[in-house]
């Protein structure tokens, strides 16, 4: 028999990731093993396979949930090519975006107000501009301390060789800028190809693509952003009891635009399927601080007006690669008084993980920020499985669930108009 509350049994799921390279088949890896470990602890039945109907993007997960059954289909809707073609510079390319990156987020006044808010993304922005630059003072020392040994050793067989004589200028010279340059390169080379253990590169490609146009989506996204629009559009007209959209990290602001423009164009949706929005891990200061992303600050919002949506915001102070607890449309400085999204509240990670787990993983960012797709030893109210496998909508969920209240919504953005 159905929970007397049931009133989920089919889902559909659309995942957003965030700046990603990777292929999709890591999200129904992620998502088949951390399953398995969440249902062994919460004691409940998930059973994940690969969908027949979505491709290599998506999978197919069944629940048991308070003893309810529901299926869930899911769809990663993928960007990995747009951000693999925006890594592909040189070195020297990713030097100047550095250059140019830094200059438009202290320029602007973007840099200054980001820092009022959690210091973490802060410390994240700031760390591969840091690192790049360490890498490259580093490549200039091992290069004047090879080219300063050659010339020495050149220098001094000269002298004991022929005395003194113009040679000796040119030679030194010679001997000095002539594997300055090479041992830079290689030494650079060698740095970039350690990035899948630093990250530096990656970060700077990130930051640099969301800053590319001041705030602006570039066209290839924009592109990527409609097709998006129509797949989940097209969702909604199906036999499904909830379509959940969940964005995370820098795709939880493409979340926002690809349903605020959905709700634009569909004024009149149906009740059925309810339509709701989990935003995880958000970086949207990050864009919509910015001069030029005035369409973004419009789709914030449109989108905490409506009555058509749920939107739930999760995040956590341990996450250093999120902003936590930042109402996004509250610090963007476009809340109004028709302002009912999101609802912000925090995973609390050094609640949730085991005490060890989270004494050993505390310091692991990168990993952490994705904690919020993961198994937890001890869920409060979070659980990402119930969410997507579980009877109920995201909405009834979380009706009686009351904002943290250290969550941060007061403006701070410089930028706030929602029109060119």
């Amino acid at each position: 028999m159905p929970a007397p509350h049931q009133t989920v049994r089919r889902r559909k799921v659309f995942y957003i990731p965030g700046y990603d390279p990777f292929p999709a088949r890591r999200y129904r890896e992620l998502y088949r093993t951390e399953g398995a470990k969440q249902a062994e602890i919460s004691d409940y039945g998930l059973q994940v396979e690969a969908s027949s109907h979505d491709g290599p993007y998506g999978w197919h997960a069944s629940g048991l949930i308070d003893g309810a059954r529901v299926t869930a289909d899911f769809e990663v809707l993928l960007w990995s090519d747009i951000v693999r073609d925006s890594m592909s510079n040189s070195i020297p390319g990713t030097y100047w975006q550095l250059i140019r990156t830094s200059w438009i987020y202290i320029a602007s006044g973007t840099l200054r107000r980001l820092a009022v808010l959690p210091k973490g993304p802060l410390a994240a922005a700031l760390y591969p501009i840091g690192v790049l630059i360490l890498q490259l003072l580093a490549a200039l020392l091992a290069a004047h301390l090879v080219g300063w040994g050659l010339s020495t050793v050149f220098t001094a067989a000269i002298l004991w060789a022929l005395g003194p004589g113009a040679i000796l200028t040119w030679g030194t010279s010679l001997l000095y800028w002539a594997p300055f340059f090479v041992i830079v390169v290689l030494v650079l080379r060698w740095f970039k190809s350690q990035d899948r253990r630093i990250y530096a590169y990656y970060l700077m490609h990130d930051y640099a693509f969301s800053a590319g146009l001041k705030g602006a989506t570039p066209p290839a996204l924009q592109t990527r952003l409609d097709e998006f629009c129509g797949i989940i559009g097209t969702a909604l007209l199906e036999d499904y009891d909830e379509v959940l959209v969940v964005g995370h990290s820098s795709g939880a602001h493409l979340a926002v635009s690809i349903l605020a423009n959905i709700l634009r164009d569909n004024p009149d949706l149906p009740a059925r399927p309810a339509l709701s929005f989990l935003s995880i891990g958000h970086v949207i200061p990050m864009v919509s601080f910015l001069p030029d992303a005035w369409e973004l600050r419009r789709d914030l919002q449109f989108l905490s007006e409506r009555d058509e949506i749920v939107w739930v915001d999760v995040t956590a102070q341990g996450d250093g690669c999120c902003f936590p607890l930042c109402d996004p449309v509250g610090v963007s400085g476009v809340a109004t008084q028709d302002k009912q999204w999101p609802l912000v509240f925090s995973a609390q990670f050094s609640r949730t993980m085991a005490p060890e787990r989270w004494a050993a993983q505390r310091r692991q960012y990168f990993k952490l920020h994705f904690q919020y797709l993961c198994a937890f030893e001890n869920p409060l109210d979070y659980d990402y499985f119930q969410i997507t496998a579980g009877p109920i909508t995201l909405g009834q969920r979380y009706a009686t669930r009351a904002p943290s209240p250290s969550r941060i919504d007061v403006s701070v953005s410089k930028y706030t108009n929602t029109a060119p």
